[in-house]
């Protein structure tokens, strides 16, 4: 019986295709197709809609690799139409980083203001309830335009691209210590959902640091050292055993390390994000880059809009762009759109400093590691870039 239903699912799927393949060529004797693949480009901005038409007929599209089989390939291969979309298909799928990863416009931050109480983050057992998203930026909105480069404005301010273009760079290197990475919120931990298990602190958060944020932090800083920089990598844990007054904690942190070191010009805060949606589900932020999933980044700026003394946050910010507009250059959606806010974020302290989001609590402490280095790559180029211009 079981053979039998799957030979009549196979003729059923098989006698589907061949009624699109039919209507295909019908609608091929009425129109251009000079535009086949401009068409085809379009309809891969909806690819859940095509992705679940041609699941209707056909059961699961097969992986990115790969193209049809069975009755799948018999019919298309007889179809000189579908035959020369089929190139244009995979190739789509393989530059937008893979059909069934939904779009995103920037999701707002769990945990973003300062000293506010703890997220209070719900388990998603083995995976269950995680949604993978790739967040980009939009036309419009609060979104400031200028190229490729999107930054999401979340200050209450009527701000406009104009903005983009202010601010001086202030970020000499030179020798000594160049580099300090620092974790405000360093117990944020990931999904354990790719089997990493740690001993949690508090949902998603652990004070084992070879689980947290602490070890993206220390991949990132492994990578800066290999090209060169002097980094220090502070571990000390601002957000535990109080998650309020964490800001100030790591404020005293970075003081510290700045007047030891006043060589010391960029200053990361590495974090992770937390999404939650509507019905409960986390969402996990991802990008694929050479066909590894990796987790996405994100570059959060402070400003002066909550009312706090910030004279600088312009150059913060047009410091955090140059970074960005290489970034978009070098990776497909490695990175999210920069967030400006109205709290400070202790960025007042140096006009290099940014807080960096790698991930959220649904992505895995693998993907987050892979996303922090890649970015972490990128951005100690363009570090190089400037020193060599300097000297």
């Amino acid at each position: 019986m079981g053979d039998r239903g799957t030979g009549w699912r196979a003729l059923r799927r098989g006698v589907g295709l061949g009624l699109a393949l039919v209507a295909a060529w019908g609608v091929s004797m009425t129109m251009d197709l000079s535009g086949m693949g401009d068409r085809l480009a379009a309809l891969g901005e909806e690819p859940n809609l095509a992705v679940s038409l041609l699941a209707s007929q056909m059961g699961e599209l097969p992986g990115r690799e790969k193209g049809l089989t069975g009755w799948g390939r018999l019919l298309l291969d007889n179809s000189p139409l579908l035959c020369d979309g089929e190139g244009a298909v995979l190739e789509l799928r393989a530059g937008q980083g893979g059909w069934g990863i939904p779009e995103l416009e920037a999701p707002e931050l769990e945990d973003g203001e300062e000293d506010i109480d703890k997220p209070d983050l719900r388990p998603s057992t083995d995976g269950e309830g995680i949604v993978e998203m790739t967040g980009r930026g939009k036309e419009g909105s609060q979104y400031l335009r200028d190229g490729n480069i999107y930054v999401y404005n979340r200050t209450d301010q009527d701000l406009d691209a104009s903005l983009l273009q202010e601010g001086t760079v202030d970020v000499p290197l030179g020798e000594g210590p160049q580099i300090l990475i620092v974790h405000t919120h360093g117990s944020e931990a990931y999904s354990m959902s790719d089997g990493d298990r740690y001993e949690e602190s508090d949902p998603y958060r652990t004070t084992d640091c070879t689980h947290n944020v602490v070890r993206v932090g220390e991949e990132m800083a492994t990578v800066f050292r290999a090209y060169g920089f002097q980094v220090i990598h502070d571990t000390t844990l601002c957000d535990y055993p109080a998650y309020n007054g964490a800001y100030d904690r790591s404020k005293v942190v970075v003081e510290q390390w700045l007047e030891k070191y006043p060589t010391i010009k960029v200053v990361f805060d590495v974090h992770r994000d937390a999404l939650v949606g509507g019905e409960g589900e986390v969402y996990k932020m991802v990008s694929l880059e050479a066909g590894e999933k990796v987790a996405q980044v994100m570059m959060v700026l402070g400003s002066d809009a909550g009312g706090a003394e910030h004279p600088r946050w312009r150059d913060n910010l047009a410091f955090a762009l140059k970074l960005q507009r290489n970034l978009v250059r070098g990776y497909s959606s490695l990175v999210r759109p920069t967030v400006l806010r109205k709290s400070r974020y202790n960025q007042q302290l140096s006009p290099g400093s940014i807080l960096v989001e790698v991930g959220g609590h649904g992505n895995t402490l693998a993907e987050a590691i892979a996303g922090g280095r890649l970015w972490a790559d990128n951005v100690a180029r363009t570090l190089l870039e400037m020193k060599t211009a300097e000297g």
